[in-house]
């Protein structure tokens, strides 16, 4: 059975960082694209970064130069490096996975996590 499960959440001041760990079992995803998306209350999911099978990354302009994405194939894991967090950051965050290259859309995605919540005080 495919999980991914996240953890790293929390509750953090603005300006401070987090870093969201995405752990896949069930199966390698060597040949996967994994993308992070955050869904605030009353809100759409929205994509927040994605990473593609030969580590190509891809960033939404509201989180370009302060989110960092990345994998350790080993671990069978990704993660989601965050600084200088907003208020605005806060939401639920949600790794998935589908083959090969980077969508922006949630239904392009084959597997889901089961989110983390984070938290950005003012």
């Amino acid at each position: 059975q495919v999980q991914l499960v996240e953890s790293g959440g929390g509750l953090v001041q603005a300006g401070g960082s987090l870093r969201l760990s995405c752990a896949a079992s069930g199966r390698t995803f060597d040949d996967y694209a994994k993308g992070w998306f955050r869904q605030a209350p009353g809100k759409e999911r929205d994509f927040v970064a994605g990473i593609d099978w030969i580590s190509n990354t891809y960033y939404a302009d509201s989180v370009k130069g302060r989110f960092t994405i990345s994998r350790d194939k080993a671990k069978n894991t990704v993660y989601l490096q965050m600084n200088s967090l907003k208020p605005e950051d806060t939401a639920i965050y949600y790794c998935a996975a589908r083959r090969l290259v980077i969508a922006t859309m949630a239904g392009e995605y084959d597997y889901w996590g089961q989110g983390t919540q984070v938290t950005v005080s003012s």
